[in-house]
């Protein structure tokens, strides 16, 4: 919603910078970044996290609430009815021009605006206080907001619900895969294969026995395996490497032109193939860095959360390479399963290793080549990694199945609150009074406060 084609009658139209006032966040800055939930100031952003953190700092709190803080480049706003201190200058604090002034209606109507932010430049002084705004009287904004506040308040619980369903899918995911790998989903297959369950850790099949001996793994690594499996490490199995590195001077040298896998393109279990990058090589990489269906990506750093382990290529795109930041493991053997490896790389205790050991910066962690090679696995026959994956996957295609329906009813749960808000503001979410005050007798209070501190 950007403009106002038609209001109901009785209501009047207004531009916001009758109805806010801007106030410059100057003298309300923190001076140390030093933050402590301790404290008991809260310093605020109008970006995505808000709440920066806590100030013990006493002076230059903002109190004259309730307020709209604006932000002056990405034109994201928040309400804030509570005492506050900001970070930068990059926003504006918005105030009521007059004590009629409903901040809570002006703040809905905020949210629907659409700002056009492709420039970088200031935006509340040569835009968003320009736009016009459809004023109601205002006993009909006070129940506006109420029925707004009735309707979003049902929208969220069912919000938190779909919310609640997503992170016990997250749970539930990590327990499958748990279990696979302590050898709990294929248990009744080793039974009916004449093997007991339990902690026996003796030579494994033939099969497995081919991998190269020198990486045994020590007694401090070992956990509980069922009878058959033995751990190993990555690089007994898997050839790992980086990819090519940008930036080399290819002058005079046979080169070719290649797709290649950014960091970006590498998800924790997943790939974004949105849009892929192509690179200017040697021709003779391509055969070294061209990756093959099965192989197993990893990125290089990335938030724990998010890092890229464990996502098999299934040749989305042809002759694609892999920049250096994207390491690479490909089975040196036959017997071995790539999505054995894969999700056992999703693991907690994977993702778990790979944080412990990675060099951290905040909440970012970047592991090397060596730590990569160092990853454990718990490695039974090929025949039961087969069975793993298969078990994996018919569960995990069930969740999947319902995270895109959660997926699908988020979407439609924004949809549904831009509805209302629409509707507020065209004047058909709540009947109209004929004995309310006309919004004229409100608006010309509004002009004349304003007039009177021009």
């Amino acid at each position: 919603m950007s403009e106002i084609k038609e209001i109901p009658e009785g209501w009047s139209t207004i531009i916001l910078e009758d109805m806010l006032d801007y106030i410059q966040p100057t003298n309300f800055i923190v001076a140390s970044t030093e933050y402590d939930n301790r404290y008991k100031i809260p310093v605020l952003t109008a970006g995505k996290s808000f709440l920066l953190g806590y100030t013990n700092e006493t002076d230059g709190i903002f109190s004259q609430l309730p307020a709209i803080i604006f932000d002056d480049f990405t034109t994201a706003i928040k309400w804030v009815n509570f005492p506050f201190k900001v970070k930068s200058s990059a926003m504006k604090i918005l105030v009521p021009t007059h004590p009629d002034v409903n901040m809570k209606f002006v703040y809905y109507f905020m949210e629907t605006l659409r700002i056009n932010t492709d420039t970088h430049k200031r935006y509340w002084i040569s835009v968003g206080a320009k736009f016009p705004f459809p004023l109601p009287p205002l006993p009909e904004q006070h129940r506006i907001v109420a029925k707004i506040e009735e309707l979003f308040s049902r929208l969220g619980k069912g919000i938190e619900s779909l919310k609640t369903a997503q992170a016990q899918l997250k749970i539930y995911r990590q327990a499958v895969l748990k279990w696979a790998f302590e050898g709990k989903l294929t248990r009744q297959n080793r039974r009916l294969n004449g093997l007991k369950d339990d902690a026996d850790l003796e030579t494994p099949p033939n099969k497995i026995s081919e991998i190269h001996q020198s990486a045994k793994i020590s007694d401090s690594e070992k956990g509980e395996l069922p009878k058959g499996w033995e751990w190993r490490k990555l690089n007994a199995i898997c050839k790992v490497i980086g990819g090519v590195t940008k930036g080399r001077d290819l002058t005079g040298k046979n080169t070719i032109s290649l797709p290649y896998l950014r960091v970006a393109n590498v998800q924790d279990g997943f790939l974004d193939l949105k849009e892929i990058k192509w690179i200017e090589v040697l021709a003779s990489d391509l055969d070294k860095y061209r990756l093959n269906y099965g192989d197993i990506l990893y990125t290089e750093g990335g938030d724990k959360d998010k890092l890229g382990r464990g996502t098999i290529w299934k040749n989305e795109i042809d002759n694609c390479i892999h920049q250096n930041h994207v390491f690479r493991a490909r089975p040196i053997l036959n017997n071995i399963d790539s999505k054995f490896i894969a999700y056992y790389s999703q693991t907690k205790k994977a993702k778990d290793y790979f944080f412990s050991h990675a060099k951290q910066t905040t909440n970012l962690a970047s592991i090397n080549l060596t730590i990569l090679s160092n990853l454990s696995l718990p490695l039974p026959s090929f025949q039961e990694q087969v069975s793993i994956v298969q078990e994996i996957e018919s569960r995990l295609s069930v969740c999947d199945k319902i995270e895109e329906s959660i997926g699908t009813a988020l979407q439609q749960a924004e949809a549904l609150r831009q509805s209302i808000l629409k509707k507020a503001f065209e004047g058909k979410l709540v009947p109209q009074d004929p004995n309310d005050e006309p919004a004229g007798a409100l608006l010309a209070r509004i002009k004349a406060e304003k007039t009177k501190n021009a």
